[in-house]
């Protein structure tokens, strides 16, 4: 690409990089726009990825990206993310875990359970009622494949992903992809939207909701001592510590079935590995004197930074793909696996678990394994605390969803 009729030559990555910032500069204006106190938020930044990577990275597109740039970018992110989250939540983690351990371990897998008897409707309406709903699908192995990728994508799944993937045989395996490509998106748009129109919905003082959840203070304020030994004044060091040792534990596999490591795995990835780890590390803050938490602006800085990266480096592909396999049934299916399993846990933690709001839907973005919800919810809720039930929920969701993925696959 050239600029000013070539006085102004990009190419490569230089190239690559313009693109990012433009979609990261239009998506947060996009994000801005505010009707009637409901704003799409950092989730701009996915819209305006997606309507970059429909309109200009398709098949003949005018920026072509490898994508291996493009996962760097989504991987990072995701680092950046889940890792500051931890940090952010681990003060506080423990206390609010063990105040409300069974209800959160029970409504991730209740969410999880919702979305996966959604898929069996929809699996069954398909056979049934509507057909499989594309011409290139002509069997019954193809079109639970096509549901289990809109599973994963409806609940912003990557390791179910990933397990149904490697569970479906090898010719499916691409519908998988596409599933999970067309259910996305409504997928990280609809929880964003629900964690800001239920407060509005219940005319909730937020004030007061932040009092209910404020878990701990005094425990957590009393484990800072002012003398230990920083490697860095901002805690670069301590949080790329967390991430080695996330990363690290995120790729350790465990077998599911009788083939060993060339079977079926489950793994936390690298996600829930960063996850579990800052959460110790913020929840002990020290080894010794040695301090091992980032300074709280850093963690706000990356946590912000990752989620953006998160959600361009997924968008761009995502729309690629959209538009050459969409399918109106396929994107309807999507959405009932997004909504039915959502609003039961909701109701479910309102009305039997009796959360309080803010820990209710902190709840629901770890049991739909949305990142993108968790960062709008910290902005909706005016809190960081909100965090302690996205972490609490979302490793019991990660390995349900896991489960629940290669269950439907094996079913039928």
């Amino acid at each position: 690409m050239e600029l000013l009729g070539g006085v102004i030559p990009i190419t490569g990555v230089s190239f690559f990089l313009l693109c990012l910032f433009a979609v990261l500069f239009v998506g947060y204006a996009l994000g801005r726009i505010t009707i009637k106190g409901v704003a799409l938020g950092d989730a701009g930044v996915f819209i305006i990825a997606l309507l970059f990577g429909a309109l200009f990275c398709g098949e003949g597109g005018v920026a072509s990206f490898d994508q291996k740039w493009l996962d760097i970018i989504e991987s990072f992110g995701l680092v950046l993310f889940v890792t500051s989250v931890g940090f952010i939540a681990g003060p506080k983690f423990f206390a609010n875990l063990k105040k409300n351990f069974k209800s959160y371990v029970l409504l991730g897998v209740i969410i999880i359970l919702a979305g996966g008897l959604s898929a069996v409707g929809c699996i069954m309406l398909g056979k049934h009622v509507f057909g499989f709903g594309a011409d290139s699908i002509v069997d019954l192995d193809g079109f639970v494949a096509m549901i289990v990728g809109l599973l994963s994508g409806s609940l912003t799944s990557t390791p179910a992903f990933s397990a149904a993937k490697a569970t479906v045989a090898a010719e499916y395996q691409s519908l998988v992809s596409v599933g999970h490509g067309i259910a996305y998106i409504f997928g990280v748009v609809g929880v964003v939207l629900f964690v800001q129109l239920i407060p509005k919905m219940n005319k909730a003082d937020m004030a007061a909701e932040r009092a209910k959840i404020a878990v701990a203070e005094k425990a957590a304020e009393g484990k800072k001592e002012r003398r230990l030994l920083k490697l860095d004044h901002v805690g670069m060091a301590a949080f790329a510590l967390a991430a080695i040792l996330g990363t690290v534990l995120g790729k350790i596999k465990i077998p599911m079935s009788g083939d060993g490591l060339s079977g079926t795995c489950f793994s936390l990835t690298t996600t829930g590995g960063c996850l579990l780890v800052s959460l110790l590390l913020g929840h002990f803050g020290r080894v010794g004197k040695l301090s091992l938490m980032p300074e709280t602006s850093t963690l706000k800085l990356f946590r912000e930074l990752g989620l953006v990266l998160f959600l361009a480096g997924a968008g761009i592909p995502g729309g690629a793909e959209f538009v050459a396999n969409f399918n109106p049934m396929y994107f309807v299916y999507g959405i009932i696996m997004t909504i039915v399993p959502m609003l039961l846990g909701y109701f479910f933690a309102k009305y039997v678990l009796k959360l309080p709001l803010l820990n209710n839907l902190g709840s629901i973005t770890g049991g739909m394994t949305s990142t993108p919800a968790l960062g709008t919810l910290i902005s909706t809720a005016g809190t960081e605390d909100v965090a302690a039930a996205y972490a609490a929920t979302y490793p019991v969701a990660l390995i349900v969803v896991v489960l629940v993925s290669q269950f439907l696959i094996i079913l039928f």
